[in-house]
C-alpha cells in the first residue's frame, strides 16, 4: 500500500497507509493529522493546503482553474502548492511527502458569520 508522510512544523514526521484513490485530505483525516478541509473536499476552501515536496510535484496532474483560485486564498503559499483534497493517491505517489503549512485562512468560518 502507498504511504505518505506528513511533516509538521517542528520537523516531525508521520508516515501513513494511504489507499489507492482517496484523497491527501483523507489519508490525514484517517491518521489524525492537523489538516482541516473545511469544506470536506469540495473545493470551496484553502484550509487543506499542503507544499508538495518537489520530487513529488512533478507527479502529480496539473491544478484545475478552481484549484488556483482556492490556492490564491491560502497561507504561506509556495511553488508546490497544492490542495489535499485535489491530491489522488496513487502507486506512482508512494512516500509523497508534504508540508503542512504554519496556518490556514478558514474562509468558510468567515462566511458563516456574515
Amino acid at each position: 500500500m502507498p504511504k505518505v508522510i506528513f511533516k509538521y512544523q517542528d520537523g516531525t514526521r508521520k508516515e501513513c497507509d494511504a489507499p489507492v484513490g482517496i484523497s491527501v485530505l483523507e489519508v490525514a483525516h484517517k491518521n489524525g493529522i492537523p489538516l482541516e478541509g473545511a469544506c470536506e473536499g469540495s473545493l470551496a476552501c484553502s484550509t487543506c493546503h499542503v507544499v508538495v515536496d518537489d520530487k513529488f510535484y512533478e507527479l502529480l496532474p496539473e491544478a484545475s482553474e478552481d484549484e488556483e483560485d482556492m490556492l490564491d486564498l491560502a497561507f504561506g503559499l509556495t511553488h508546490t502548492s497544492r490542495l489535499g483534497c485535489q491530491i489522488k493517491i496513487t502507486q506512482e505517489l508512494d512516500g509523497l511527502t508534504v508540508s503542512l503549512p504554519a496556518a490556514t485562512r478558514n474562509m468558510m468560518v468567515d462566511k458563516k458569520k456574515a
